[in-house]
């Protein structure tokens, strides 16, 4: 990736708020900058509605925590942004998405899932590919969601496009390991 658009901030550029947080981030994550954080994180407050923004959708949205994984992962994928695939490749670990079933998450809808995880996934698709979803599809999706989910999984998927939209306009850099 070329150079950054805008570089990763210290404590001057972060606030004092944004730069705890930022190197907390880093910390927990076993990273020297998590830069995605010590980028946005210039954004003062606007970075700080981001996150509770973000928190709110995942890890304490309507979806369950594998199927939030599932849906980012498949995003990170499709948007072919190794910046996102790397923390979600370890955070879906947690969420028991190892291995074979990371997978067919990267394979897609069809490498064999059960009607719900299928149905998540074209709709995922779908969203990042046309941003709309067919009515076909909505049908599938809304089998298994209630509104109040139908309406988180849109907003979820919308957050992590454009999250690898801005990851690729402000050329993030991956993180590197400790």
């Amino acid at each position: 990736m070329s150079t950054p658009r805008v570089a990763p901030g210290g404590l001057r550029d972060l606030g004092p708020i944004n730069w705890i947080f930022a190197r907390g981030a880093a910390r927990t994550i076993g990273v020297a900058d998590a830069h995605i954080f010590s980028t946005l994180g210039r954004a003062k407050g606007l970075f700080r509605a981001w996150l509770h923004f973000g928190a709110r959708l995942m890890p304490f949205g309507a979806l369950s925590r594998t199927e939030s994984e599932m849906i980012i992962i498949r995003v990170a994928h499709l948007r072919a942004c190794d910046y996102e695939l790397d923390h979600h490749r370890r955070l879906g670990a947690r969420a028991g998405i190892t291995g074979e079933l990371f997978d067919r998450v990267i394979e897609g809808p069809d490498a064999g899932w059960g009607d719900r995880e299928r149905s998540l996934l074209l709709a995922t698709d779908e969203l990042v590919g046309t941003q709309d979803i067919s009515d076909l599809t909505w049908a599938a999706l809304a089998r298994h969601l209630d509104e109040r989910r139908l309406i988180a999984f849109v907003l979820l998927v919308g957050q992590y496009d454009m999250l690898a939209t801005t990851i690729g306009t402000l050329r993030v850099q991956r993180d590197t390991r400790v």
